[in-house]
């Protein structure tokens, strides 16, 4: 996929406001400090269409990002921020479940995992949430510059293995760099396949 436009359209915290022309959305979201605002200006190829911050959890709404007129990037709102206020975080998390479970258009969820870590109860227990939910994920190892490929490919292995105890097979898994742009070709292949399903499904 070539992305020749990537525009902001909307930024709110009422599914009700979000778009109605019934385009697919492809939501990004994971714990705070993940590079998720990187990873999105990685992928669209704009420095600054998401802003990336050093204070953690400073994405606190819903943010809709028109892609070539086709397609919708939703930058999600971080969860387990601990220094954000327990009103703020529970206002958060209705939102997101809001528009994660009732976005008839929303087409696939990413979670971001930072790559240097071992596997967090916050992301197993928000990915078990999806499932639980059946909604469509996939996982996006973020930071991968970061770490050796040896430790990269421990930490994925530990990952697997605790996943594994909750489900039968793991979702799609991409491991990318927003240094390198290592992954962008991937994530987006993979966008483009599904439009294309969607749209022939919807045709059909």
């Amino acid at each position: 996929m070539i992305i020749k436009e990537a525009k902001f359209i909307i930024s709110n915290t009422d599914i009700k406001l979000c778009p109605t022309d019934g385009k697919p959305e492809y939501a990004f979201i994971g714990r705070s400090n993940v590079g998720k605002s990187s990873l999105i200006n990685m992928l669209v190829e704009k420095k600054d269409m998401a802003k990336t911050s050093g204070r953690p959890g400073k994405t606190q709404l819903i943010n809709h990002f028109l892609i070539n007129n086709e397609w919708y990037l939703v930058d999600l709102p971080g969860y387990g921020y601990a220094k954000a206020s327990k009103s703020s975080r529970n206002q958060w998390e209705k939102f997101i479940s809001q528009f994660l479970t009732r976005r008839e258009t929303l087409i696939n969820t990413f979670v971001l995992i930072d790559s240097r870590l071992e596997p967090q109860k916050i992301d197993i227990e928000f990915m078990s949430w999806c499932a639980e939910e059946q909604l469509p994920f996939s996982i996006v190892f973020t930071k991968i510059d970061k770490l050796s490929s040896s430790a990269l490919q421990k930490n994925l292995a530990a990952y697997k293995k605790e996943m594994l105890k909750y489900w039968e097979a793991l979702p799609p898994v991409f491991t990318t760099s927003s240094e390198s742009h290592f992954g962008r070709e991937k994530i987006l292949n993979y966008i483009d396949q599904i439009n294309l399903d969607w749209h022939e499904s919807k045709n059909g």
